[in-house]
């Protein structure tokens, strides 16, 4: 499980750092908040998941861990182009999206927190 999830965050880095290379290029930081959320919830949450499944590998190894990765991992990329829909068109229709992606993140968030204070 630590694994998969540094190969994810490393994706996430890279993908944060081209995006806030081209928003300072063509001086454009519109998409702050999704460069900002990719960075935080993609590259260092996901990596400081990775260390912990690491070092901890009973942890990994529950259900409660599988269930927090594909939460974590259909949640974000929903929430960050949906913000960014939202942000480059001033069109607010994918809120909903918005709202059920981020609840997806908490839930998530909230298993890897039970899961850590029974597995470790």
């Amino acid at each position: 499980m630590g694994a998969k999830w540094f190969k994810i965050a490393v994706v996430y880095f890279v993908i944060g750092i081209i995006l806030g290379i081209v928003m300072g290029i063509i001086h454009d930081f519109a998409l702050t908040p999704v460069h900002a959320h990719i960075n935080l919830l993609g590259w260092v949450s996901m990596a400081l998941f990775g260390a912990i499944y690491h070092f901890y590998p009973q942890a990994g190894e529950t259900g409660l861990a599988k269930t927090h990765f594909w939460l974590h991992n259909i949640g974000v990329p929903l929430m960050q182009g949906g913000l960014a829909y939202t942000v480059l068109t001033e069109n607010e229709s994918l809120t909903i999206v918005i709202i059920i992606a981020s609840l997806a993140v908490v839930l998530g968030g909230i298993l890897f927190a039970v899961n850590l204070f029974r597995n470790v």
